[in-house]
């Protein structure tokens, strides 16, 4: 999975705009193959993050969930944990 695009999903504080713009940035960097677009490309590129990210941003709202929601500093903890050991 690409490294911005994360669970933003039952998280406390919940995710930001800028967390899912990040991942929204991210989804359509993959599916283009595009780090940064051409200028003949640059309006489609930016017009589909802005899509992508409403759409996330609409998903991300209409989601619900009985579990406790998660702690950011743990999950990144956790994280941390499993690339120090699987990178040793």
């Amino acid at each position: 999975m690409c490294r911005n695009i994360r669970t933003l999903f039952n998280f406390e504080p919940p995710a930001t705009e800028e967390e899912i713009r990040a991942s929204a940035q991210q989804f359509v960097r993959k599916l283009s193959g595009f780090n940064r677009p051409s200028q003949a490309n640059e309006a489609a590129f930016n017009r589909a993050v802005d899509e992508v990210t409403d759409a996330a941003r609409r998903l991300l709202d209409a989601l619900h969930t009985s579990a406790p929601a998660r702690d950011r500093e743990v999950e990144a903890a956790k994280a941390r944990e499993r690339a120090r050991e699987r990178f040793a």
